[in-house]
This record gives structure tokens, C-alpha cells and sequence, in this order.
């Protein structure tokens, strides 16, 4: 460890037994837990079992980290701040079931941590980890990428975040982000965390949500582009009844062609409804698009089109 991560001051709240010191960077958006019964809590909800592989986002200065690596079989850390990450490699790295990945989560191929990518790796990874508010939406479709490959994800987010994602239609916290990840996961909000169990401490409260991908959707959609589409456009005007909100993709007359009440709003209406709009529509295309003349070839090469977009 270099003598710049070192401190002779008195104990401090960032400051560890061993005497390594970080101080918080907002730019990370970092708040490190350190409240014991609430590290025990999270622990109890993941239990950790000697045959499984963790893959823990965020590890920052090991809070859950020791915890999880008594009981696994095998942890793969990911962290962005290298003062951090080489702190985790200087106490942690000598356990042969540690390995300590310093880079931007948000690139980071997943599936490279398995040993082969075959059927028996399928569903193999437990993500753990204390996302930072500020991209823990990303980072969570970013998994989702992996989804063959996860077992379950386990997270700590912002309270709002875990309401979104866990409501259910006329829940005021319902919408896009848990319409799609209700269909790629089963959600369970677990509990809350308060703010006085960090360092900093956030203005905002915390919650653990754990996150199991579907074997199988819940729903079965011909064109999953269309169905996030369909309720991007419905939220962007949720005070609007459906008919008027889904103007631009689809007609009143062929939504009324549908076993839905075209008079409801968007926060109304069911994952099983969206999926019939969005294969009422991707039919329409497909019919449509059949029947269009061929097009004459475009003057415009590839890469200059692109551009235009």
C-alpha cells in the first residue's frame, strides 16, 4: 500500500483499522457502509455458499467483500477507483478465490469471467454490489446483456430506484424501468437502509432488491425493441389515455381491435397488455413493410447515412 492511502491523524469514520484512509469522491459517487447489523442483514440475504461464484460491483473499501469471500467458493471484484481497487488486491489478493478487476463496469464483459461458456455455465454468476446512484440503471440493463450467465443479482440502490422497479399497475412508482425489468427479472424488494448506515451519509434513503432473470420472459413478445418502445412513448406522456399517448405508433382503431381499455393511462395497464400493443404493431410493420414497393438505390453510401441519423 503506498504511503499516500497512510494517515497518523486520529480515527476517523473513513478511516480503516489498518489504518487506510480514503476520502469519499462524489465524482464516483461513492458512500461506503459501515453499519454491522445492516452488512450482516445483506449477508443473510445473499447467503453465500461454498459453490457459488460472487461477482461483487463496487467492492469500495471491502465492507461486504470479507464477509462474502468466508463463505464462497469464488469472488470477482470490479472496481473503478484504483486507490480502492489497489487497496482491495493489497489485503485481499493473497486468497487464491479473490481476483480484482479495476475498470469501468459499464464496459466490463461479464461472461468473461467464466471458465467455459457452455450449458453448464448458464446461470452461474451471483452479482452482488452497492451501485452507485448514478448509474445503477445503466449498469443494471448492462448485466442484462449477461443474462444467460446470472443466477441472481443482489443490490443496493437508491429507495425511489427499488420502488420503480418493483411496483405493479396504479403503483404511482410504476413505469418504464419496472415494466422492462419485470420482464427480463423477478423483482423482490427485500428492506431498506437508512442514510445514517453510510459514510458520507446520502440525503436520500437505500434499499436491497434482489433480481432473478427469467428462465423464460413472463410474456412472450415478437420484437422486444417494439414492446421498449411502445412504453418508452406511452410514459413520456403518462397523464394521457392510451389511445392519445400511442397516437404516433398505433392507431385508435386497431388498438380497439385489442382486449384493452383504450380509455386507461399508461400506469394502468399490465406487462401483458404492452405486449399485445407492441405485437399488434410489429404485425402492422411486417405487413406493411411486405407490401411496400422496393425501394431505388440511394446515392448515399452507408457511413453517410449513419452520419445523418
Amino acid at each position: 500500500m503506498s504511503e499516500a492511502n497512510r494517515s497518523t491523524r486520529p480515527r476517523g469514520p473513513d478511516l480503516q483499522k489498518d489504518g487506510f484512509h480514503h476520502q469519499a469522491r462524489k465524482r464516483f459517487g461513492q458512500n461506503f457502509l459501515h453499519d454491522q447489523n445492516i452488512i450482516a442483514r445483506i449477508i443473510r440475504a445473499i447467503a453465500p455458499q461454498p459453490s457459488d461464484h460472487l461477482v461483487e460491483i463496487g467492492p469500495g473499501q471491502g465492507a461486504l467483500t470479507r464477509h462474502l469471500l468466508k463463505d464462497c467458493g469464488r469472488l470477482d471484484a470490479v472496481e473503478l477507483d484504483r486507490d480502492l481497487a489497489a487497496y482491495l488486491q493489497d489485503t485481499l489478493g493473497t486468497d487464491p478465490r479473490f481476483a480484482l478487476h479495476q475498470g469501468d463496469v459499464l464496459k466490463f464483459d461479464f461472461s468473461s469471467l467464466l471458465p467455459t461458456r457452455d450449458e453448464a455455465a448458464r446461470h452461474s454468476l451471483r452479482i452482488v454490489g452497492n451501485l452507485p446512484y448514478n448509474i445503477s440503471t445503466p449498469c443494471m440493463f448492462h448485466l442484462l446483456q449477461f443474462q444467460q450467465w446470472i443466477a441472481d443479482m443482489t443490490f443496493m440502490l437508491q429507495l425511489e430506484v427499488v420502488q420503480r422497479l418493483a411496483a405493479v399497475p396504479g403503483d404511482e412508482h410504476y413505469g418504464r424501468l419496472g415494466l422492462m425489468m419485470q420482464y427480463y427479472c423477478t423483482v423482490e424488494h427485500l428492506f431498506d437502509v437508512p442514510g445514517t448506515a453510510f459514510i458520507p451519509q446520502p440525503k436520500v434513503c437505500s434499499a436491497i432488491v434482489r433480481l432473478v432473470p427469467h428462465r423464460h420472459p413472463p410474456v412472450q413478445v415478437e420484437d422486444v425493441q417494439c414492446l421498449q418502445e411502445v412504453v418508452r412513448v406511452a410514459f413520456t406522456q403518462r397523464r394521457k389515455t392510451l389511445k392519445n399517448s400511442l397516437r404516433t405508433l398505433i392507431s385508435e382503431a386497431q388498438l380497439n381491435t385489442l382486449p384493452i381499455d383504450t380509455g386507461l393511462r399508461p400506469e394502468n395497464l399490465s406487462l401483458a397488455d404492452y405486449a399485445m400493443i407492441s405485437d399488434c404493431i410489429s404485425r402492422s410493420r411486417t405487413t406493411a413493410h411486405a407490401a411496400a414497393p422496393a425501394a431505388a438505390p440511394s446515392s448515399t453510401s452507408a457511413e453517410e447515412s449513419h452520419v445523418q441519423e
